[in-house]
């Protein structure tokens, strides 16, 4: 099932995708079956379809908290000088303020002069959970979506932590709508640039897979109901600049496109 968030009229909704085509993508004959109230506490229809076409999307959720875990790849640890894998998941924190949604724009902010994208699957918190266990780890999970963990290299690499690197404003790109039938192993993670593509990684090829994440998570602080988790990026990111176009594509859930533009 795949639950959208979308705007009509500048009053913002939740809805369930459907009619999708044969890859799975919206076409001319998607509708949204509108949902009553968030999704978090139940999928409940309230009886309205809305086309998709006449709607804008906006990012699936609105976290109290986004935790993103750190070279959980090794050949994308290897590209960035950042040091080898930790032996136990390497947790940040993204500000909520940092989410945008499919469409909306990447700002480049003045203080850097090397920003890079991250493709990342994103895992998105059912409900109120605090140390959960591995083998119940799926219980607490709401479903996933696409998300770009934009990352200000060389603000990363000089000021050694990484809250400013990666806490600018859009630096969160999250989207386009959150899969609740997901299997998450075997799982190509892509980002390109201007159609040409720069990573293309495997979920296999995580260091820490989904349960360990969520039980590393789950130990450090309690997770609510659409709180975000990025599970880290593959390797082969690049430099993005002002008039770029960024595409995450996960195959299984579908694409995340945002314009890459100058902070005004």
């Amino acid at each position: 099932m795949r639950i959208c968030r979308f705007a009509v009229n500048d009053e913002l909704f939740y809805g369930v995708l459907e009619g999708l085509d044969a890859a799975g993508e919206p076409g001319d004959e998607t509708v949204i079956a509108v949902l009553d109230g968030h999704p978090f506490n139940g999928i409940n229809p309230d009886g309205r379809f809305v086309r998709y076409q006449d709607v804008r999307l906006v990012a699936p959720v609105i976290p109290t908290k986004i935790i993103g875990i750190g070279k959980n790849y090794a050949a994308h640890a290897a590209e960035t000088n950042l040091g080898s894998v930790p032996v136990e998941p390497l947790i940040f924190l993204k500000p909520n303020t940092s989410v945008v949604g499919p469409g909306e724009p990447i700002q480049m902010p003045w203080q850097s002069e090397r920003i890079e994208h991250e493709a990342e699957l994103a895992i998105v918190i059912g409900r109120v959970c605090k140390e959960v266990p591995k083998e119940r780890a799926a219980d607490v999970i709401f479903g996933y979506t696409c998300a770009n963990d934009v990352t200000a290299r060389d603000l990363q690499l000089s000021d050694g932590q990484w809250t400013r690197a990666k806490g600018f404003d859009t630096f969160c790109p999250l989207g386009p709508w959150i899969e609740t039938e997901f299997d998450w192993e075997d799982v190509a993670v892509q980002c390109s640039v201007n159609g040409t593509q720069f990573q293309d990684g495997n979920t296999n090829d995580m260091v820490f897979d989904i349960a360990s994440v969520v039980e590393a998570v789950s130990n450090a602080m309690t997770l609510l109901p659409g709180d975000v988790i990025l599970t880290g990026s593959p390797a082969g990111t690049s430099v993005i600049k002002a008039g770029d176009t960024v595409a995450v594509k996960i195959s299984g859930i579908g694409t995340l496109k945002n314009p890459v533009v100058d902070r005004e």
